[in-house]
C-alpha cells in the first residue's frame, strides 16, 4: 500500500462530507457532491492523487452497488407492469442509444467514441431517481413503479456493456468482425455465469442462509461472501467483477431476505461509493474538459430534453395518462453513476481516452443536477406544462390502464418482537379479523404465523417504512429491549400512531408516558391482576 494512503482517504472522506452537506442544503444528489469534491482535491488543487490503491479501494464500491443493484432485481417489483415496462424499457434503450450515436457522429466523434457515447446516455441513475422518489413517497405510485421498472432493465443492459468493455484489448483496432465475437463470448460466459448462480440460489442456498438469517450479523458476512465469491468465478471467466456481483445480488433477490440484506448493505455501500466517485473526480482533466463545452452541452441538452420525449411518447403509446408518461419520463432524464463506471472501465481497457471520461463526467454533472431539481418540483412543471398544452403532442389516454398494484397494507396493526406474548398478540388480533403485520430478525418466529411479516430489524426506520408505519393504526411492541422500545415509542410520536409498549423496568414508564404511549403491558402488575380476578372467581378472594 503507498505511503500516506491513510491521510488521502482521511482528505477524501471529509470532503465527501462537507460537499454532501451543502448538496442536500441545495437539494442537490450526493453523487454530484463527491465528483465535485474529487475535482476540488484532484484537478483543482493537487492535494491527492488517484494512486493504485485508492482505486482498487474504490472498485470495492462498485461491487458492493452492483450487489445491491442485484438485490433490487425482484420480479415482485414490476408485478403487473412486465409487458408495459418491457416494450417502455426497450423502445427507450433503442431509441436513446441510436439517437446519441447519430448525435455524436454530428459532433464530430469517432465510430469507438460514438458508440461509446451512445451507451453511456442510455441509461438514468438508479441511486438518484429511488432516493428522490422514497423522499417524495411516490415509489408505490404507478409512475414510480414504471421508472423503477425501466431502471431495473437499464441495469441489466449496463451489466452485459460492462462485460463487453473488458473484453477489449488496448491497441486492437475495432472491427465488426472482433465486436461480433466479443459480444458472442460475453453473452456466452454471462449465461453460463447466470445459470449457475441461479441453479445454487434455488437449490443450495435456501438452507445454510435461512440457518443464517437468524442472526443479522451472520447473514451480512455470509452475503458479502457469496457477492465475492461469485466475483471470484466472473474473474476466471474473464468477465467483469461488476458482473458477477450484479448476478450474486440477483441471486439472492429471489430469496426472503433480500429486504434485510439490502438494508444492512446499503451503509457499507454507500461509504465505498463516496470513495469511488470522488476517486473519478481525480482522475477528470479539467483541461481537457474545458474544451468539450459544446458536445456537453448538445449531449446534455439530449439527455434532458431527448431522453423525455422518448419515454414519454412511448409510454403514451402504451395507453399511460399524460401525468403518468410525464412524470415517469420526468424522472429518468439525467445519465446515471454507470455511465460514470462504464467510462472508466472503457478508458481502463484502452477503448477511450481521458476525454471522453471528462466528456461524460460534464453531462453528468449538469443532467443529475438539472434532473434532480426538476423531480423535486415535478408537479409545478406538470400544471405548467398542462395549463401550456405542451402535453398535446403526446396524445396520451385520459386515464390509466387497470394494472396490478401488489398488496399494499392500510390501517393495520404492527406487532414487533415474536416472543410468546408477541406471537399471541398476533395470533390473537389476525383471529379478530384485523390486518396484522408482524416484525422480528429471526424467521424462524415468523414461519408459522397466519398473518403478514416482515423480516427485519425494527430500529431500522427503513423496516418500519416497509412495514407502513405511516398508514399503521396501531403498533404494539412485545420486545423486552428498553432502547428499541424507546425508539419505537419516538418514532410512533412522530408519524402519530398509537404505540402499545411491553414494560420490564417500572423505572422507564415516565419516559414512556412523556412520548405519549397510549398503553403499557406490564407484565408484573398485568399478572397479579389476571391472578386476582381468578382467585376472586374462586371465592378465595372477595370481590
Amino acid at each position: 500500500m503507498e505511503s500516506g494512503f491513510v491521510q488521502q482517504l482521511t482528505l477524501i472522506i471529509v470532503a465527501a462530507a462537507a460537499f454532501a452537506v451543502a448538496a442536500r442544503r441545495r437539494r442537490l444528489p450526493t453523487i454530484v457532491a463527491y465528483l465535485a469534491a474529487g475535482l476540488l482535491l484532484g484537478p483543482a488543487t493537487g492535494w491527492v492523487e488517484a494512486t493504485p490503491s485508492l482505486e482498487t479501494f474504490s472498485e470495492a464500491g462498485i461491487v458492493l452497488l452492483l450487489f445491491l443493484v442485484g438485490l433490487e432485481l425482484s420480479l415482485d417489483k414490476i408485478k403487473g407492469l412486465g409487458t408495459a415496462v418491457l416494450w417502455a424499457g426497450v423502445i427507450q434503450v433503442g431509441a436513446t442509444a441510436v439517437a446519441g450515436f447519430l448525435i455524436s457522429l454530428l459532433l464530430g466523434m469517432g465510430l469507438k467514441e460514438s458508440l461509446f457515447l451512445a451507451m453511456a446516455v442510455i441509461f438514468s441513475s438508479t441511486v438518484v431517481v429511488v432516493k428522490l422518489l422514497e423522499e417524495k413517497h411516490q415509489l408505490d405510485h404507478l409512475h414510480g413503479r414504471i421508472a423503477v421498472g425501466i431502471l431495473l432493465l437499464q441495469d441489466l443492459v449496463v451489466i452485459a456493456l460492462l462485460t463487453l468493455t473488458k473484453t477489449f484489448e488496448p491497441g486492437v483496432p475495432l472491427s465488426l468482425g472482433t465486436l461480433g465475437w466479443n459480444v458472442l463470448k460475453a453473452l456466452g460466459a454471462m449465461g453460463a455465469l447466470l445459470a449457475a448462480t441461479m441453479a445454487t440460489a434455488r437449490y443450495v442456498l435456501p438452507r445454510p442462509f435461512a440457518w443464517a438469517a437468524r442472526s443479522p450479523a451472520t447473514l451480512l458476512i455470509w452475503s458479502l461472501c457469496w457477492c465475492f465469491f461469485v466475483v471470484v468465478a466472473a474473474h476466471w471467466l474473464h468477465l467483469s467483477p461488476e458482473s458477477g456481483a450484479f448476478l450474486a445480488g440477483l441471486a439472492l433477490a429471489q430469496l426472503p431476505y433480500n429486504h434485510d440484506l439490502r438494508r444492512r448493505v446499503h451503509p457499507l455501500m454507500n461509504f465505498f461509493i463516496a470513495v469511488f466517485f470522488v476517486a473519478l473526480g481525480l482522475r477528470m482533466p479539467i483541461a481537457e474538459a474545458a474544451g468539450q463545452w459544446w458536445p456537453a452541452l448538445v449531449l446534455t441538452l439530449f439527455v434532458l430534453g431527448g431522453k423525455f420525449l422518448i419515454v414519454a411518447f412511448s409510454l403514451a403509446r402504451l395507453r399511460f395518462s399524460e401525468r403518468t408518461s410525464f412524470l415517469t419520463a420526468l424522472s429518468l432524464t439525467q445519465i446515471s453513476e454507470f455511465s460514470f463506471i462504464l467510462a472508466a472501465s472503457a478508458m481502463a481497457s484502452g477503448w477511450v481516452g481521458a476525454d471522453m471520461l471528462s466528456l461524460v463526467g460534464l453531462v453528468g454533472l449538469a443532467s443529475i443536477a438539472l434532473s434532480s431539481s426538476a423531480i423535486v418540483f415535478q408537479e409545478p412543471l406538470y400544471v405548467a406544462a398542462l395549463k401550456r398544452g405542451w402535453l398535446r403532442f403526446l396524445r396520451a389516454a385520459k386515464h390509466d390502464p387497470e394494472r396490478p398494484h401488489g398488496h399494499v397494507l392500510h390501517q393495520h396493526i404492527i406487532v414487533v418482537g415474536m416472543n410468546t406474548l408477541g406471537r399471541d398478540i398476533a395470533r390473537r388480533l389476525h383471529a379478530r379479523g384485523e390486518t396484522v403485520l408482524a416484525i422480528d430478525t429471526d424467521p424462524r418466529k415468523l414461519a408459522d404465523l397466519p398473518c403478514e411479516t416482515c423480516l427485519g430489524n425494527a430500529d431500522y426506520l427503513s423496516v418500519l417504512g416497509d412495514a407502513g408505519l405511516e398508514s399503521a393504526r396501531l403498533l404494539v411492541s412485545a420486545l423486552r429491549i428498553e432502547p428499541a422500545n424507546d425508539l419505537l415509542a419516538y418514532r410512533c410520536r412522530q408519524f402519530n400512531i398509537p404505540a402499545a409498549i411491553q414494560v420490564v423496568d417500572l423505572s422507564v414508564v415516565d419516559n414512556l408516558l412523556e412520548m405519549d404511549v397510549r398503553y403499557m403491558m406490564i407484565p408484573k402488575i398485568d399478572g397479579m391482576k389476571l391472578q386476582n380476578r381468578v382467585l376472586q372467581e374462586d371465592g378465595f378472594l372477595p370481590g
